[in-house]
C-alpha cells in the first residue's frame, strides 16, 4: 500500500479538470464493448440485446467519504468496486450480467491525494472488475453521464439476462430449505478495519507495529485489504443456483445477520445459521482481528462488502459448485435470523441511514 505522499499518490494538481469531450477521451477507450451491445456510447442512449426478453435492472452509488476514502482506495479500486457490487446483485437474481451505464460526479479538482486523470483509471477499474470476475466476461459499459459537484460519485445501473428461467426472489425459502453460501464473509471488513487503523496511526504504524500492511510479517493481512479494495463476488455462481433450483437468494452487502434476516422476513421462516458451519470464514479473518483487536466473529457476522450471494435450496439438493453449507430454514412465528437457533443480541451489520 503506498504512502500518501509517495509518487504513486503525487498531490492533486492545480488545474480545472478537462472539459467533457476531454474526460470522454480518456474514459471511453478503457471500457468494454460487452457481448450483447448493438449500440454503445456515443448517442442518445445505447442498445442491447434482450434474448431472454426480459431485462434484470439493478442500480447503487458510491460517494466519496460515504462508501470510499480516496486515501485508502485508489480510482481504479473504487471502479472496480462500483462495478462488483452491481454484478453481485444482477447475479443475485440468478441473471447473467450483460451491460453497465455509469454515472460519474467529477469535482473541479482531484480529491486528495488522486492525481489528474483519474478518471480514465476509474474506467479501468470498471473494465478491469468485468474481464476479471467469472461470470461477467461478456457485459460491457455502455454508456451513462457526466457532470461536476462538490464530491466524486459513482452511480452505476447494471443490466442482465435471465436465460429463460425465473427470478430467483428473496420471498420463496421455506422450512427445510438448506442455506448455503458462495463467496467470502468479513474480508472486506477486516481490510477495511485495517486501512481506518492506518489512517488513525500513520502511514508508518499500524497495529501497533512498525511498518505498512504491505510490509507486514503475515501477507494474510494485505490479502484483506486487497479483499476490501476489490471484492471478488461469485458472479457465476448466481445463475449455477438459479438452475440449481434455489429458492431464495440475494448479495450480502451488508453483513450476514441483516442479510439473511432480510430472506427470512421477505419469506416469513427464520434463517438458522450454524455457527460450526461458520467457522471456516471465522478463522480466515482470525489473524487479522488479533492484531486490531477485533473479535473475528463480529467482523463475519455483520461485515458487509464481500459481496458473496446467500441462497437456499430444496432440502436434499445438490449444492451447486462454489456453495458451502451454512445453516438451515426453520418454521417460526417471528421472522428472520438465528445462530445456533437464537436470535444474536445487538443485530449488527451495515445501516445507510444508521450512526
Amino acid at each position: 500500500m503506498p504512502d500518501e505522499t509517495s509518487p504513486e499518490n503525487p498531490e492533486p494538481g492545480d488545474a480545472a479538470p478537462a472539459g467533457e469531450d476531454q474526460l470522454l477521451a480518456g474514459l471511453l477507450p478503457e471500457l468494454p464493448a460487452g457481448d450483447l451491445t448493438e449500440l454503445g456510447p456515443g448517442d442518445d442512449a445505447a442498445v442491447v440485446g434482450t434474448p431472454d426478453g426480459r431485462v434484470v435492472v439493478t442500480t447503487d452509488a458510491l460517494v466519496a467519504e460515504r462508501h470510499f476514502r480516496p486515501r485508502t482506495a485508489s480510482p481504479e479500486d473504487v471502479g472496480w468496486r462500483a462495478a462488483a457490487q452491481n454484478l453481485a446483485d444482477v447475479a443475485a437474481m440468478g441473471a447473467v450480467p450483460t451491460a453497465l451505464v455509469v454515472s460519474l460526479v467529477v469535482p473541479a479538482r482531484p480529491p486528495r491525494p488522486w492525481a489528474d486523470g483519474w478518471t480514465t483509471s476509474l474506467a479501468r477499474g470498471l473494465a478491469a472488475a468485468c474481464a476479471r470476475l467469472p461470470g461477467a466476461e461478456g457485459c460491457g459499459v455502455v454508456g451513462g453521464d457526466l457532470t461536476g459537484g462538490d464530491q466524486v460519485v459513482v452511480a452505476v445501473t447494471a443490466l442482465g439476462d435471465l436465460g429463460g428461467v425465473p427470478p430467483v426472489r428473496r420471498d420463496g425459502a421455506r422450512p427445510g430449505d438448506l442455506v448455503a453460501l458462495a463467496g467470502t464473509l468479513g474480508r472486506s471488513a477486516a481490510g477495511l478495519a485495517v486501512l481506518e487503523r492506518r489512517l488513525q496511526r500513520g502511514a508508518a504504524a499500524w497495529a501497533g507495529g512498525s511498518g505498512g500492511v504491505e510490509s507486514a510479517a503475515d501477507e494474510g493481512v494485505a490479502d484483506l485489504v486487497r479483499a476490501h479494495r476489490r471484492p471478488r463476488p461469485p458472479v457465476a455462481a448466481g445463475p449455477a443456483a438459479a438452475e440449481a433450483g434455489a429458492t431464495a437468494m440475494l448479495d450480502v452487502s451488508d453483513g450476514l445477520l441483516r442479510d439473511a434476516g432480510r430472506v427470512g422476513r421477505a419469506s416469513v421462516v427464520a434463517v438458522d445459521l450454524s455457527s460450526e458451519l461458520l467457522l471456516p470464514h471465522v478463522d480466515a479473518v482470525a489473524p487479522a482481528a488479533d492484531l486490531l483487536g477485533l473479535d473475528p466473529w463480529e467482523l463475519v457476522l455483520t461485515g458487509g462488502e464481500d459481496h458473496g450471494l446467500l441462497a437456499t435450496f430444496p432440502p436434499g439438493a445438490v449444492l451447486p459448485e462454489g456453495f458451502s453449507l451454512v445453516g438451515v430454514v426453520t418454521a417460526t412465528t417471528v421472522p428472520g435470523a438465528l445462530l445456533d437457533g437464537r436470535p444474536r443480541a445487538g443485530g449488527g451489520g451495515w445501516d445507510h441511514f444508521g450512526a
